[in-house]
Order: C-alpha cells, then sequence, then structure tokens
C-alpha cells in the first residue's frame, strides 16, 4: 500500500483534537539534521485550519484530500515550481504531523508525497525544500545524460559512486570529475571528499565522469569542452572593469550589487592595489576571518584584469552562503539585502581595530548638537576604522518625543546608506472578471480603481460604475484551481486581495429572504470510479470556471435545478437536439450505474433505500417556474422564489432512473406531458394513484406562443418524452434508455467530498453556504460542453487605457525621509523619565554625508496581508544633486566639504515580487563610459536611458572626490563585450 493511497485515510478525531495535536507538533518540533519534514500547500493547510477551527465536522470548508498541485510545474514530472515562498506558497510540517495529516485525509491519487530533509549548513540548520539538481553524463557519451538531485551537505564522492552505478562504470576503474556550468566552461572537481556546497555546483550544472585509458591517459586530452573558460580568453584585451558576471541560478541580484561596488572607484582602487592585505582582520568575532574580503578581492581583480568577457563567481557566492543563511541555495534575494551584508562584512574583515574598547554612549542632555555629533564620531571610529567607514558612513541626528513627559531625547548615529521612501498612492488599480446575470453574455475583465484601505463594496461601487449593475446585486469571490477559495462579503478589507488573485465578480438578482448563494462547481467523471474506504469521492475532477446563483432556501427539486444550471451554462453547454437518442451504452453499463448509484447516493445518500416512506400522491416540488421545462429564461436561471412542497418520497426508489438522487429529466418531461398517466412514483416505480390527475394539475401554465417556446426549449434539453398512453412498464424500459447532460452533487466547499443535505423528498434544502457540483461523463461533456467557448472573454475598454506613470522627484523621497514620524507599535521606544516603553515621535535629519552616497528607494511594501512593489518613476539627477538643503548643520565652514554628488551606479529592478530580475547601470572610471550590465552581457548605455521605473539603488560620488577619466569615451557603434544574456 503506498502512502498515498486513499485506502489508509483512517476515521479522524474530533477537529478540536486535530487542532490541538498538529499545534502541538509544530509547536514542539525542532529541526534536528536528518530528520524528514514535509512540503504541504498552503492554501490547504490555511482550509484545513479553518476547518478545524470552526468545530463543524459537517462544515462546507472540509478540505478533502491533501492536494500539492500548485507547487508542481506538471502533473508528469512532479517537478517543485522555482521560487516558492514559504508560509506564502506553502507550510513545512514535521513528520509526525505529516503522517497524522496523512491518515485522516488521505492524498491524492498519484501524487508523491513532498518530503524534505533537514540539512546542517555551515550557519544554520535548514529544511532543504530545493536540493541540488544537476545533469549527469560520461565522457564518452555525453547525448545519454540524466538527471539527478543530491543535498547541499553530501559528498562529491556520493555523486561519483551515483554515476559508477547509473552508467554501469566497472568497479575499480580510474575516474574523475568536471563541472560543467552554462557558460560552458568546466571545472576539475578534485576533491571528491568536499560537499556538493563547498565543491560550489548548483542546480541546472552538468557533471561529466571520464575514466583512464588502458594506456594511462584521460580520453579528454583538453578538448574544448573541458577548457577552463580563463584560459580561452587569453587572447582577449578588452576596457577593464568592463566585464559581466555570469548567472549562477537566480543570482542576477548578486550580480548587480557587485557590478554597482564594482564601479564605485575609490572601493576598486583599494583592492586593485592589494591594500587590503595589510588590513585583513582574521581575529574579529564579528567579522568572516577575512574570507568575505578575499573572496570579493578575487572577483574585482578578474574583472578588472581587461581579459574576460564574463567571469564566475562561484567562489563569492559559495562564501556568501556560509556567512549568510539568507543566501543559501539558488533562489532570489534582494540586491539591497546583499549589499547591506556585504558592506557589512567587509566593513569587519577589513577593521583597523583589533580590540573594541567599550564606549557608554550618552544622550545630548541639552549640548549643542555640534559637540554632541562630534563625540558620536569619535566613539564610532575607534571602534570602527576601515575603507567602508572612509568611503560609505555618514551620520544621522536623531530625536525622540515622548508623548506622555514630552522627554527630548537626541542621539547622532552612524549609517552606511539611506533607505528612503517613496510618496505611496492612497488608491490602488485592481483587475477583475465580471460575469453577467445573462448566461449568454462573456465575462468581461475591466481595470478598476479604489481606495487602497477601502473595502470590498468599494470595489463593486467602482464596478456598478462601468456596468450600471447595482453593488447589491454583486457577489466578489476568490477563484482558486477551478473553485471558490474564498467568497468575500462586502464589509472585508481590500488588503485581503493579493494582486495575483484571480478575482470574479458575478452579478445576481436581487435577493430576498428566503434565497441563499448556492456555488457551482463543474466537475469530470473519471472512466474508472473508485469506491475506496472512505466513501467520499468517486474519480471526479473540477474544471472551467465556478458560478454563483440564488436559490431558495427552503428547498428546490432536482428537475428545476437542473433546468436552472442548463440555463446558466447555456453559452457553452449546447442541449441536446431533438433527433438525438441519448441512449445508454450497454446493459451492463446501467448496471455499472446502479452500482455506482448505491456507492454514490447523491444529495440524498443517507435517504433509506426502503419503498416504505413512499407517501400518497403530491405534486413535484419545483423552483419558480422550472416544473414545467429545464429552462425558463432569464428570471428563472437568476433567481426562482417559488415555494417547494417537500414529499417524503425518496429520491433512489426501486428500478426509477435516478442520477445522484435526481430523476432523469426525460421522466419528468413524461409525468408533465400526462400527469394522470404518472401520478406520483412508487418504490417500484409504478404510478399511483394514475387514475386521478394530482389535485394541482389544472394550475399548470396553459399551453400559449410562450408555453411552445418553452416547449421547444424542454426538447432541446431533454429526450423526447414517451407517448401518455403507453404502458407503465414499457416506459420505465423507454426511460432507463434516455440520459441526463450531467447530474447534480452536492460537496464541500473544495469541491471534493459529497455531502448529505440532511432533507429527504426530491426537493433539496440548503445550508447557508451550499456548494454544489455537476458531474459530467467524459463523452457527454466531449459531445455538448464547449470548452473553448467557456474560457472565452472580452476586455473592457478601461484593460486597454495604459496605466498612468507616476512621477516623483528624489528630493521628495529625501523628504519624506526626514519627516516627524510614531513609532509602531512593535517597536517602541523606552523613556527614561517615564520607566515603560512610548510610542514616541521620531525625526531623522541629516548631519554629514560620506564619499559615496547610497540611496536605497523602498519599493518594496509589505504589511500584513499585501506584498507589493511601487513602480513610481523617481526622478534622480545624474549630475549636480545638491543635499546642502537637506543638512540639517547649516553653519558649513569653508574647511567642509561640498554636498554636491554625481551618480555613478544603479541597481535596477524589473517585474514583480516573486518573478524580478536585477540588472545595473555603471560608469566606468577609466574611460567615464556608462554600461548596461546584464549578468554576462556588457552593453554601452546612454545617460537618457538610465531613469526608468526600475531604479533600486542609487550610487552617488561626492563632486570633490570624482576624478576626470584618464581614457578617451570609446566609440558606441558596437557592443563592447559579448556574451549570452543570462535570466532569472
Amino acid at each position: 500500500m503506498t502512502a498515498n493511497s486513499r485506502c489508509s485515510v483512517a476515521e479522524p478525531p474530533g477537529l478540536e483534537t486535530q487542532r490541538r495535536e498538529i499545534e502541538c507538533l509544530l509547536r514542539e518540533s525542532e529541526l534536528q539534521a536528518g530528520d524528514s519534514w514535509y512540503v504541504v500547500d498552503r492554501r490547504w493547510f490555511e482550509q484545513w485550519k479553518e476547518f478545524v477551527e470552526s468545530g463543524d465536522q459537517n462544515s462546507s470548508s472540509f478540505p478533502g484530500q491533501i492536494d500539492n498541485t500548485e507547487l508542481f510545474e506538471d502533473l508528469d514530472s512532479y517537478h517543485l515550481k522555482d521560487r516558492l515562498v514559504e508560509n506564502e506558497d506553502f507550510m513545512l510540517v514535521p513528520a509526525d504531523a505529516w503522517h497524522k495529516l496523512l491518515l485522516w485525509y488521505g492524498m491524492i491519487d498519484g501524487q508523491p508525497a513532498l518530503e524534505r530533509k533537514v540539512v546542517d549548513l555551515p550557519s544554520t540548520l535548514k529544511v532543504e525544500v530545493y536540493p541540488v539538481e544537476v545533469f549527469l553524463c560520461l565522457h564518452s557519451n555525453m547525448e545519454n545524460v540524466i538527471s539527478a538531485q543530491f543535498s547541499r551537505t553530501d559528498s562529491v564522492n556520493a555523486i561519483q559512486a551515483a554515476m559508477c552505478r547509473a552508467f554501469s562504470v566497472p568497479p575499480g576503474s580510474e575516474c574523475r570529475l568536471w563541472m560543467k556550468s552554462s557558460d560552458s566552461s568546466c571545472e576539475r572537481l578534485r576533491n571528491v571528499h568536499v560537499s556538493v556546497l563547498d565543491a560550489c555546483l548548483s542546480s541546472g550544472m552538468t557533471v561529466i565522469m571520464e575514466t583512464r585509458n588502458a594506456d594511462g591517459t584521460w580520453p579528454s586530452s583538453r578538448p574544448q569542452i573541458m577548457r577552463n573558460s580563463a584560459e580561452e580568453q587569453d587572447s582577449y584585451r578588452g576596457q577593464p572593469g568592463v566585464c559581466g558576471l555570469t548567472n549562477l541560478g537566480n543570482t542576477c541580484f548578486m550580480n548587480s550589487a557587485l557590478q554597482c561596488l564594482s564601479n564605485t572607484p575609490p572601493l576598486t582602487e583599494y583592492f586593485l592595489r592589494s591594500s587590503y592585505l595589510d588590513e585583513l582582520n582574521f581575529t574579529n568575532p564579528l567579522g568572516m576571518k577575512g574570507e568575505i574580503a578575499e573572496a570579493y578581492a578575487d572577483v574585482i581583480k578578474q574583472i578588472w584584469s581587461g581579459r574576460h568577457y564574463s567571469v564566475v563567481p562561484r567562489v563569492f557566492k559559495t562564501k556568501v552562503g556560509h556567512f549568510a543563511s539568507q543566501f543559501l541555495g539558488y533562489q532570489q534575494h534582494d540586491s539591497q539585502e546583499l549589499l547591506s551584508f556585504l558592506l557589512d562584512g567587509l566593513h569587519e574583515d577589513l577593521n583597523r581595530v583589533k580590540n573594541k574598547e567599550y564606549i557608554e554612549l550618552r544622550d545630548a542632555d541639552g549640548r549643542p548638537d555640534r559637540e554632541v555629533a562630534e563625540e558620536a564620531w569619535r566613539n564610532h571610529r575607534r571602534r570602527n576604522d576601515s575603507v567602508i567607514v572612509d568611503t560609505f558612513h555618514g551620520l544621522f541626528k536623531s530625536t525622540l518625543v515622548c508623548p506622555e513627559c514630552h522627554k527630548v531625547s537626541v542621539t547622532f548615529d552612524p549609517f552606511c546608506y539611506l533607505s528612503v521612501p517613496l510618496p505611496v498612492s492612497k488608491e490602488r488599480v485592481m483587475e477583475v472578471f465580471f460575469v453577467s446575470l445573462d448566461p449568454h453574455a462573456k465575462p468581461v475583465q475591466h481595470r478598476v480603481v479604489v481606495p487602497k484601505a477601502g473595502k470590498v463594496s468599494d470595489l463593486c461601487a467602482a464596478l456598478s460604475e462601468m456596468t450600471s449593475v447595482p453593488p447589491t446585486q454583486m457577489v466578489v469571490a476568490d477563484v482558486f484551481n477551478h473553485r471558490f477559495y474564498k467568497i468575500y462579503n462586502p464589509e472585508e478589507s481590500l488588503s485581503c486581495i493579493l494582486d495575483r488573485d484571480d478575482i470574479f465578480v458575478y452579478e445576481l438578482s436581487e435577493r430576498d429572504e428566503d434565497s441563499v448563494l448556492l456555488a457551482l462547481y463543474l466537475r469530470e467523471r473519471s472512466h474508472y470510479r473508485d469506491y475506496g474506504s472512505s466513501g467520499s469521492s468517486y474519480g471526479a475532477a473540477l474544471f472551467g470556471h465556478p458560478l454563483l446563483l440564488y436559490v431558495p432556501r427552503g428547498g428546490c427539486s432536482q428537475e428545476a435545478l437542473y433546468g436552472l444550471f442548463l440555463q446558466r451554462l447555456a453559452r457553452y453547454v449546447r442541449p441536446p437536439d431533438p433527433a438525438e437518442e441519448l441512449e445508454e451504452e450497454e446493459e451492463e453499463e446501467d448496471e455499472e450505474e446502479e452500482l455506482y448509484k448505491t456507492q454514490t447516493n447523491g444529495i440524498s445518500d443517507d435517504e433509506p433505500e426502503s419503498s416504505e416512506t413512499a407517501g400518497p400522491p403530491e405534486p413535484e416540488p419545483s423552483c419558480s417556474n422550472a416544473s414545467n421545462g429545464p429552462s425558463d429564461g432569464a428570471a428563472a436561471a437568476a433567481e426562482p422564489v417559488a415555494e417547494v412542497n417537500h414529499t417524503p418520497t425518496s429520491l433512489d426508489q426501486g428500478d426509477t432512473e435516478v442520477r445522484n438522487g435526481s430523476l432523469n429529466p426525460a421522466e419528468a418531461a413524461a409525468c408533465e406531458g400526462d400527469a394522470s398517466a404518472c401520478g406520483d412514483l412508487g418504490a417500484d416505480g409504478e404510478a399511483e394513484g394514475a387514475a386521478e390527475p394530482p389535485a394541482e394539475e389544472p394550475q399548470q401554465p396553459r399551453a400559449s406562443a410562450d408555453g411552445e417556446k418553452e416547449e421547444d426549449k424542454q426538447e432541446e434539453a431533454r429526450s423526447p418524452s414517451p407517448p401518455a398512453n403507453e404502458h407503465p412498464a414499457k416506459r420505465r424500459a423507454c426511460r432507463k434508455r434516455r440520459r441526463s447532460l450531467f447530474t447534480i452533487q452536492a460537496v464541500n466547499s473544495n469541491g471534493t467530498t459529497e455531502r448529505d443535505t440532511g432533507e429527504g423528498g426530491s426537493a433539496v434544502s440548503f445550508s447557508s453556504q451550499p456548494y454544489v457540483a455537476i458531474d459530467w461523463d467524459p463523452d457527454m461533456k466531449k459531445r455538448f460542453y464547449n470548452e473553448n467557448e467557456a474560457e472565452r472573454y472580452v476586455k473592457h475598454a478601461s484593460m486597454e487605457v495604459p496605466q498612468q506613470q507616476t512621477t516623483v522627484q528624489l528630493q521628495e523621497c529625501i523628504e519624506l525621509f526626514t519627516t516627524v514620524e510614531t513609532l509602531e507599535e512593535e517597536n517602541p521606544w523606552y523613556c527614561p523619565v517615564c520607566k515603560k516603553h512610548q510610542l514616541a515621535t521620531k525625526k531623522l535629519d541629516l548631519w554629514s554625508l560620506p564619499e559615496v552616497l547610497i540611496i536605497h528607494l523602498k519599493r518594496f511594501s509589505y504589511t500584513k496581508f499585501t506584498r507589493e512593489k511601487l513602480d513610481t518613476i523617481v526622478d534622480f539627477p545624474l549630475r549636480d544633486l545638491d543635499f546642502s538643503g537637506f543638512l540639517l548643520r547649516k553653519d558649513v565652514s569653508t574647511e567642509e566639504p561640498p554636498s554636491r554628488y554625481d551618480l555613478i551606479a544603479v541597481s535596477n529592478h524589473y517585474g514583480g515580487l516573486r518573478d524580478g530580475h536585477y540588472t545595473s547601470y555603471a560608469q566606468n572610471k577609466d574611460n567615464g563610459q556608462w554600461y548596461y550590465f546584464d549578468d554576462s552581457k556588457v552593453t554601452y548605455a546612454a545617460e537618457d536611458q538610465i531613469m526608468t521605473n526600475a531604479a533600486y539603488v542609487l550610487f552617488y560620488q561626492r563632486q570633490d572626490k570624482i576624478r576626470k577619466p584618464t581614457l578617451p569615451a570609446p566609440a558606441t557603434s558596437s557592443a563592447p563585450s559579448a556574451g549570452s544574456m543570462e535570466t532569472d
């Protein structure tokens, strides 16, 4: 029995017990090297939490089987999607918790359990969600390539052993390995005892094995594929500094930061002169034993040698991962975060202060600002003295005011870069799909402007202006994986809706007190039906877009629902032609259907199958006028309003043809065509009380022009009715040959598990939020369901209007940075007078600026519910950025440095939060030319190209420190270097 076999599902304990057991395991489980943890789709896990917290075993939020479908690139290879984010895309649960969840709920058939090991990496214990996936081949047959996954803690020897097994290399053969990166360069893996991490192997690389020849030679004989990139470029002579950096796999963020620092003249010249060798600090407990400085120096010297088109910064990447676990692996990261780590690491590795003395910080206590500032800077330099401090450090003035006692605290603090906010718009642009009440209208995609802090009702109001549909007749829902992930109420905050969510807004008829919102799912039955022990599913897969509509709370007949749904799907469901015979294929198929009925007894699958409950003849329960036909026009489809009559007759009675608890439409048509012949169907399907028509028959609508049209519609949706005078038994045989287009089944909110409605009779009653699925046989779906038409939608004119780009001045951002703000509750200030934490007001001012000023534009906004990127264009000057108006110190003497700066580099970020790409612009210090660095590709850049909405980190150098170029500017008719673009 497999781990995810549905048969292994056991009866789960109570919901409170489930919640308590899993929460306890999550809280108490600690990472231990070698332990197994499991990856679970976050949406499924959140729905499980909602289910167990509701305390209702029959809650519609029942999550169904564990389903990780959304985590996979495809369902053939079951490869995980790239760049999945923990707690946003998936959750990690310990093995004990996983096995309990699997035992209670089971898992979607065929899906593998996503087991991942805890690995002990140099600076952290971590669940290795993404093992290193490499390609393996023999040098003698490099066409035969296989892929394999290894942990970063595995040794290279483990790879060699795996290759020997995979390629049937004879035992005792002398082997050696080469690793080939994406730029076609190869490096020898000389030490097979080092780990995959230390060997700098990354996903997507190829490991080539060769075995020694009988004559003692090696087959490679230095072929082209084995040549090191440095040797290939021996003859290349280019402009120093104009050199790409190979993307090792989502490392564009690192490449962008490195190119900006590489083109910061004072720092680069310090390393090119090898001044760092005399200042390496191997004993600093806050440093990295000089390893980061040495690795950075190696990269800079290669870039500025003028001998390379592109450099592979693999050793540097490995060192960064050693000392900063957040940069381990090959997921996308933030260039500013890498830059912050690198500047701090270089500073500590190059700190000239070997023994840091303890210095007690003093408050200003009314002393002059200049005195306090000079004291603070002296104290800072007594503990921190490096090329990084010389080049990048400035001084803030920080003023805190207690809101209670009005105590004023003034301190001066050093900074390495400025993180300035962007003016945030109070409005938000959302894209939604509007689904009209008209069943023939295609969904329309709209772009609406709503208040960023608004409610769902504000979204409806904005959409109402475009559609003329009252907001009260709209329901907003998040559609995910063919089902409703959430149906919002009007008072919920729009911050709960992410930009990437698929939001559908449904137009509904006016609601009365007796109606309830019905969610309609579409499912396709598989030919193979699974009668697992849980009895909760029979092999049905969701497809298409779900729908919402109002139905009477008290109940609705199966026939009325059938007609209602058929009308609602009219745009892409073709009703049968009157001449078409929808016959069962074989008698054996009928028997299989009977077995299916007994296994999944439809909406009333807990009803008794005995005929003893059959009552006296009663009129057929109806939903509005739907009993007169399956399609009563838009009004009936929009909102059935008539009361329904409940009957104690079971939905599954004897030989009567019932589908999931519903009468066959042909049967109802026969009854409506000749009520005297049908009466009420008894337990054996015979007509009871056939001598007299039902008491309410005279109330049936008379034939008219409209009635004839309705009958025509009936004929399209149903098979032809048998003659009224036909013998009942013969009629039954005829009816058994008619088929519905689909069957109706009550389900949970996930659309995976059939549920009982809790009411008997042929009327279906609904709870406060019912979910219903219509199940299609694959053959019927193929014949009558138009998939292409179902997926079609149109774009509203608002989608064609380009979104206006907001432009702000860099000076505005700096002004915002120096604006008074109130501290957040998560970060209060301890007032020494009040003796408690206070939400004080805080103001930052610039006191002194460094030689190279780094300005970080805070484009990424994070709140409890939202993560967004601001695409505002910041207008920043390339020359003469004047800070004199922002410096608090106004009595600047002639001895003080000027406050004007010129731009020297920009780190760019393109795209969204998860799928972005980093590049950089930089000015070469030797020839003054601007270049565009996109991983290994380098091209000339014009100054008017530099200012874009992608600018993320700006590098400015003070004008008095800028030296004139020593070389003439090159001709820009051709690109300076070759090389393929590496993208993330």
